[in-house]
């Protein structure tokens, strides 16, 4: 795959090639006859729902009808017009004109750079690229990102990590920069969803991280009749007995910190033994994101296996067969 020209919104807009093209009328007529995909701050949304975007040497507008792109006869939706305001845009420029007042102004068109992406970008992308992608929305099932220009996909709460959180904030910020890769493509749409689990590693690289004997802190993420997950990475996590905690198992709550004895490390079952020796509030924030293998737009991986070769249960996520096909997921 050639460069991703079409990154998610707010990755141009502080480039010096952006800062270029809007910092004089001439270089943004440049950009408008070169159809350049440009970014600018969106300030205000008026009562008409058009957009004005401050692009430093003028002031830009973005007509409710060139908000996002929408199916053919759909009208754009209020909501995806005024929660752009304080959020970067992308735009192509339509033209240059004046005011009342007689000062430029450009029109612009947040639906072309959408549509030029969907276009010559996202409508070429296969199961297993991995691409860049932002955060904008979460809500309990799941991550909203922009995985191009605006253009929004889900990230199922299941497929953000191994170890199972109870909502996206356990792991993302609403702005956060990360990666996903393309986990399926609707045939009949074109609708993308992306999976995110993939890139932090294997059972065996995240189990190296630690050795049978250490005391090390982790999160509570379930409480179950026979014992309680602790999360130790974003991708791994292991097994307290109640029968076996070091501190009053009723007074253990969910997103707690712990610490814990590494009691055994069985790669053949895929499981890790603990002792929990305390828990408390607070403190202890999830682990920074830090992906195991190098990631970088246009990369693929073509097939991830989480268990370790010696276990019986295979986990994995081939990228190459239908997802309702692959196996631990």
């Amino acid at each position: 795959m050639s460069y991703n020209l079409y990154l998610p919104e707010g990755y141009l807009i502080g480039t010096p090639e952006n800062r270029e093209y809007t910092s004089t009328p001439q270089n943004l007529e440049r950009a408008m006859l070169s159809g350049r995909i440009l970014e600018g701050m969106a300030t205000l949304c008026d009562t008409s729902l058009n957009l004005t975007v401050d692009l430093g040497c003028m002031r830009g507008i973005i007509p409710r009808e060139e908000c996002a792109l929408t199916a053919e006869g759909e009208i754009v939706k209020d909501i995806a017009v005024i929660t752009r305001v304080g959020k970067a845009v992308c735009f192509r420029v339509k033209r240059i004109t004046r005011d009342e007042n007689g000062e430029p102004v450009a029109i612009l068109s947040r639906r072309e750079a959408q549509s030029d992406c969907m276009e010559h970008y996202l409508k070429h992308l296969t199961c297993g690229d991995i691409i860049p992608s932002k955060v904008t929305h979460l809500e309990h099932f799941g991550a909203f990102v922009d995985i191009g220009c605006g253009v929004v996909s889900l990230l199922t709460i299941d497929c953000i990590s191994v170890s199972r959180i109870t909502h996206p904030r356990d792991r993302f910020a609403v702005g956060q920069r990360i990666y996903t890769v393309v986990k399926n493509i609707d045939p009949a749409t074109g609708r993308i969803y992306v999976t995110h689990k993939e890139l932090l590693g294997t059972w065996e690289e995240n189990a190296s991280l630690f050795e049978v004997g250490q005391t090390v802190a982790g999160i509570v993420r379930s409480i179950e009749d026979y014992g309680i997950f602790i999360e130790l990475t974003p991708n791994l996590a292991g097994l307290a007995e109640r029968s076996g905690c070091g501190c009053r198992g009723e007074d253990i709550t969910v997103g707690q910190t712990a610490a814990v004895y590494i009691k055994n490390i069985l790669p053949d079952r895929m499981k890790i033994k603990l002792v929990l020796i305390d828990s408390y509030k607070g403190e202890l924030k999830p682990k920074r994101l830090e992906y195991m293998r190098q990631v970088e737009s246009g990369s693929h991986m073509e097939l991830w296996r989480y268990s370790p070769t010696s276990c019986r249960r295979v986990v994995e996520t081939d990228f190459r067969i239908p997802v309702e096909l692959q196996r631990g997921n």
